[in-house]
């Protein structure tokens, strides 16, 4: 047997990378050639690594170069690096050292004419004055050496205190050193420059190029008020199917333990008011989602049966079953009693109406009369005479004119420049009158009668004789205690509150009443009064429990 045979030896070949390395043949190698191949192998492969790695850092840092600056590189100022000697360093200061260009040259840091000016047509500059400036602010001593931020205000190093106004002037320059603002957001900055060609072709278009802002403060005040520049035509409301939802209870958050005799709006259209029998008066931010409480009266000696805003809001008109009324004033937050009235004898004034243009209440007294007062002087002006009972009042023509009717069947017509009546005519089919209102839109007028009829009139038709109503609507069958029509007379409510649920809502266009009120699932109560909010989107009324429930009208965009 041959000796090579069996020792098959190991052969030397070269790498990729030039490098000899063993080749085992037939497996004659021991085992310390392996192990000293694999390590030079896991050698080779970590100095590969490291190279990748550095490689990868240097792309990295040239990155961040070529973003950010010359990041890591040798600090230097000017010309001298901060690794020289301290002579090349006193060769030239001047290069340490640089001026602050950014503000312009009409203010400086230090000056006290930092208050935005405006520009007039004429050049002229209008300063634009603060609306109320504390004196006591001015003379407030200020150190300004002692805080860290503010201490780049100092005009001299040894300054410390100045007043105030030395220290708002200051902080209003290096505000607008800091907020340069842009060029065209300036009212007295000039128009630029533009080339015949393009003057041309915009004149050409019939395009109209903006540039100059003088007429900024023209508008000014515009931009002062919180209302809506751009408001949506008025779209019709369509009859069948009323789209609403359920919100949270007005007065969730502390429900009356009486009936509820009185809800309304405030003109704001976020403040509610809910009084009844409990002696409370309550006001509630109305938002749908929580309603908060803001307050509540406690009236100790007057059940409060009607309680009504004036609508200018300044006051709320409290009366009960009682020879006297409650005046509330909700800027002071006082409460007035007023009565008894001079020379009448009523023992209830309970029942009343408020003018559109807040100067008369016309309160309901005894064998037909019409209690007519002052709201500024809460003074009796004057008394209208009626041949039967008055059951039910409403004004017209911004306070001009006031309907009446009651027990004899008619409605009347009283003109209060005179205190005359110059119209009266019979209801349609009535025996008995107990309600009234009349549309803030148009000339419609709807009467109520204790046999559940409402009757809708064109106020002009039914001055000038024609007796037959527009429309007769027989949904209620119990006496109607209370109608409202919305804000833009395309719902009419009238409710009764002689049944449950017994509470309509009416298409005025077309008459008819909406098939999905009131909701099928849910009960309403006894309800005892009701109102809408000024841009209609909501609809709150009380019921004889002492709740106050809230719904939204989606067809209307405003509370």
């Amino acid at each position: 047997m041959s000796l090579i045979s069996q020792n098959g030896g190991a052969k030397l070949r070269l790498t990729e990378d030039g490098k000899e390395e063993e080749e085992v043949k037939n497996g004659g190698v021991g085992k310390g050639s392996l192990v000293a191949v694999k390590k030079k192998r896991k050698r080779e492969r970590r100095e590969t690594d490291e190279m990748e790695i550095q490689r990868e850092k240097e792309e990295v840092s040239k990155l961040e170069d070529a973003l950010f600056g010359s990041i890591h590189s040798q600090i230097r100022f000017g010309n001298v690096d901060v690794g020289e000697d301290d002579e090349g360093r006193g060769e030239d200061d001047s290069t340490l050292f640089f001026s602050d260009r950014s503000a312009n040259s009409v203010m400086s840091v230090y000056e006290e004419d930092g208050v935005l000016d405006l520009v007039d047509e004429a050049g002229r500059g209008k300063e634009r004055k603060p609306v109320w400036e504390d004196e006591e602010e001015k003379q407030v001593p200020v150190n300004i050496a002692k805080v860290n931020r503010v201490r780049k205000l100092r005009k001299e190093e040894g300054e410390s205190v100045i007043d105030g106004a030395e220290y708002v002037a200051r902080l209003r320059a290096q505000h607008v050193k800091l907020n340069p603002g842009t060029e065209w957001a300036k009212l007295d900055s000039k128009p630029h420059s533009c080339s015949s060609g393009d003057e041309g072709s915009d004149e050409e278009k019939g395009a109209m190029v903006a540039r100059e802002y003088r007429d900024v403060v023209e508008f000014d005040d515009i931009l002062r008020s919180n209302e809506d520049l751009v408001t949506k035509s008025s779209v019709k409301l369509l009859p069948g199917l009323l789209e609403y939802s359920r919100m949270v209870d007005a007065n969730v958050e502390d429900p009356s333990s009486g009936p509820i005799c009185s809800v309304q709006f405030h003109r704001n259209g976020q403040l509610l008011l809910a009084a009844g029998l409990d002696r409370r008066l309550r006001f509630f931010q109305i938002d749908g989602k929580r309603n908060t409480k803001i307050q509540s009266i406690f009236i100790d000696d007057c059940p409060v049966r009607k309680a009504s805003f004036l609508p200018d809001g300044s006051q709320v008109i409290i009366s009960g079953r009682r020879k006297f009324f409650y005046s509330f004033d909700l800027v002071k937050a006082k409460v007035d009693k007023i009565g008894p009235l001079v020379g009448r004898e009523e023992k209830s004034l309970e029942s009343f109406e408020i003018s559109p243009d807040s100067s008369t209440i016309a309160f309901i007294g005894n064998e037909g009369y019409i209690l007519l007062v002052s709201t500024k002087t809460k003074e009796l002006i004057g008394t209208l005479k009626m041949n039967g009972t008055a059951r039910s009042l409403a004004f017209a023509d911004n306070g001009r004119h006031l309907l009446s009717s009651g027990g004899d069947g008619h409605v009347y017509h009283w003109d209060l420049r005179t205190r005359t009546c110059f119209h009266k005519g019979v209801d349609e089919g009535c025996l008995t009158g107990t309600a009234l209102c009349t549309s803030p839109v148009g000339n419609m007028f709807a009467a109520g009668s204790d046999s559940g009829i409402v009757n809708v009139y064109n106020r002009d038709e039914f001055i000038g004789g024609k007796k037959k109503p527009l429309k007769t609507i027989e949904n209620l069958t119990t006496r109607v205690n209370f109608m409202e029509f919305n804000n833009d007379a395309q719902i009419l409510a009238v409710c009764s509150s002689m049944k449950k649920n017994s509470l309509k809502l009416v298409h005025v266009p077309s008459f008819t009443v909406f098939s999905n009120w009131p909701p099928t699932n849910r009960s309403l109560g006894y309800p005892t009064s009701l109102d809408f909010s000024p841009g209609g989107g909501f609809m709150a009324f009380g019921n004889a429990a002492g709740k106050v429930m809230l719904y939204k009208l989606h067809h209307y965009q405003h509370a």
